[in-house]
């Protein structure tokens, strides 16, 4: 039996399995942020800003709650699954389960993540992100900075921070609605729309990068897989 709940200090043992994992799963993807500070995600832990999914005694997913701009704008980073869980809807739940921590702690704060991962795309489209465009999330210089250990950093500093390989998404958390009271065809509607945005997207991000045929290389194949 799987049990998710928020952190506690009882949890901070586990901060250093967590960065393993995260590490581990970003460098099977080939991208993506891959190290993160056992010291930052034990404090996340005790602070109570982080969900924990447990078996019995041991860890099975996790993710964590980051703040920028005076709390006006929150960040669901580090989401994380073992790899014996993953595709059974446990993700989902961890996310799910976050951003309703995250509404009750910050209530009229703009919750928004950038990730390359469709399968993560998907998860928050399910759950009431939208796509938007860089300018509309956090300028914060922190989380910017947190970029640099990803491979295509030098692609979002070459686009002034406005485009990357990643997609921003949000939910305006002063508009929340449980996700569970949801239909699933408003859900499968919302995700036929933000396809249609990516393969848009797709389109402008090459012109953009017409000057670095490497880029627009692993742009093809990843839209051609």
């Amino acid at each position: 039996m799987i049990t998710i709940s928020v952190t506690s200090i009882l949890h901070q043992a586990y901060a250093e399995s967590i960065c393993q994992m995260i590490e581990e799963a970003a460098q099977a993807r080939g991208t993506g942020i891959a190290k993160r500070d056992p010291n930052y995600i034990r404090q996340k832990i005790v602070e109570g800003k982080a969900v924990i999914a447990l078996q019995e005694e041991n860890i099975v997913g996790f993710c964590y709650i980051e703040t920028w701009e005076n709390q006006k704008y929150v960040a669901n980073s580090g989401l994380i699954v073992h790899p014996d869980f993953r595709k059974t809807g446990l993700a989902k739940s961890i996310k799910r389960a976050t951003l309703e921590l995250s509404k009750n702690k910050y209530p009229q704060a703009k919750l928004f993540g950038i990730t390359t991962s469709l399968a993560v795309m998907k998860i928050n489209s399910d759950l009431g992100y939208k796509p938007v465009t860089f300018s509309e999330i956090t300028q914060d210089d922190a989380f910017w900075k947190g970029c640099q250990s990803c491979k295509n950093y030098d692609i979002l500093m070459r686009n002034e921070r406005k485009l990357c390989l990643c997609t921003g998404m949000m939910y305006d958390l002063s508009t929340y609605q449980n996700p569970k009271e949801e239909q699933k065809e408003q859900k499968n509607q919302r995700w036929t729309n933000f396809n249609r945005f990516l393969r848009l997207r797709s389109i402008r991000l090459q012109r953009k990068l017409k000057d670095f045929p490497i880029f627009k290389h692993v742009i093809y194949n990843e839209n051609n897989k």
